[in-house]
């Protein structure tokens, strides 16, 4: 029998190595493959028919399509069941507007509460991220460079502000260490954290919005690359 292919995609990312319950894993494996859009907008996804073929109850299948409703990655179509929206081009483009205007704010208001202890923790952090680079550690890059961010967003004190671009990041950041796995993008992307911390010390707000845009501008390029290359619209 002909498995069909939109569980399969699925059943490709469901990591059974993490610590969460079935739930949580099958809400992230079905979150994961719509972004990616290796399930296709339009598609149906039958709960009956994922639930024979993984071996798995209904009530995690009802779970995570509840989350990803409240997500707006896929409707509750009457008398159709429920259908993937997933993520498009000028969601990137919206998501993106949105991070500069807020990680702008973050970063300045974070120069202005950080005291020479905090900007030797974040210095070492990006001398860190350098040695990883250096020796091709990307996965551990990856970390270092959302600890860079998380670190920023600390120091801001403003909590809101942090839970609002975590939410915001977690749609693309699949997209993100896709990109990141470039050379090229990697070795530009630690640059840019250099110069956003030396405007930082150097109390520059000037220079901290035009390098944090920039940063964030071409994240979105390589972003949009890899979702046209998946004719994602």
């Amino acid at each position: 029998m002909t498995v069909n292919p939109i569980i399969e995609a699925v059943r490709k990312n469901l990591d059974f190595s993490q610590n969460k319950t079935l739930k949580i894993l099958l809400y992230e494996a079905f979150r994961k493959t719509i972004i990616l859009s290796d399930i296709p907008a339009g598609s149906r996804i039958n709960e009956k028919e994922f639930s024979e073929v993984l071996n798995i109850s209904r009530t995690p299948i009802r779970y995570a399509m509840q989350r990803l409703v409240e997500e707006r990655l896929v409707e509750h179509v009457p008398r159709v069941g429920i259908v993937v929206k997933g993520i498009s081009i000028q969601d990137a483009y919206e998501i993106y507007d949105i991070r500069k205007a807020l990680d702008t704010l973050a970063t300045i208001k974070a120069m202005e509460l950080m005291n020479e202890a905090d900007f030797a923790e974040l210095k070492a952090l990006l001398e860190h991220s350098n040695q990883l680079n250096d020796e091709d550690r990307v996965d551990e890059l990856l970390v270092s460079f959302s600890d860079f961010n998380a670190f920023i967003y600390e120091k801001s004190r403003m909590l809101r502000l942090k839970s609002i671009v975590t939410n915001l990041q977690a749609y693309l950041v699949y997209f993100r260490d896709i990109a990141i796995r470039s050379s090229d993008r990697r070795d530009k992307a630690l640059e840019e954290h250099w110069l956003i911390y030396r405007g930082m010390k150097t109390n520059n707000r000037e220079q901290i919005q035009m390098i944090t845009h920039e940063h964030l501008d071409r994240s979105l390029n390589f972003i949009l690359v890899e979702m046209e290359r998946r004719k994602i619209e």
